[in-house]
């Protein structure tokens, strides 16, 4: 589970780090997709590799805004379950193919 843990800091770090280099002035939105992408694939990874199950995933994402509080970037969409994540990255994967 530590490990996990660490996967999911990487992942916001990644995430939010990647989504502010890339748009700049948008910012905002870009952190929160890169927040989002980074959460998905890390939880994804997870639920693949038989570490958490589509309930924990659920409790992790529910406490995502709680930990972040005020740094949660404005108009961030927040996945609210493994499947809204599964849903996220499927269409992250789209809009890269086009």
């Amino acid at each position: 589970m530590g490990k996990l843990l660490i996967g999911l800091v990487i992942g916001l770090v990644i995430g939010i780090g990647g989504g502010v280099m890339l748009l700049g002035a948008g910012v905002g939105a870009g952190a929160g997709s890169g927040l989002m992408v980074g959460i998905c694939s890390v939880t994804q990874a997870a639920q693949d590799q038989g570490l958490m199950t589509s309930e924990q995933v659920d409790q992790v994402l529910e406490a995502v805004p709680g930990v972040l509080g005020s740094a949660m970037p404005e108009g961030a969409e927040m996945a609210g379950g493994a499947a809204d994540c599964e849903a996220f990255i499927a269409e992250f994967k789209a809009a890269a193919t086009e």
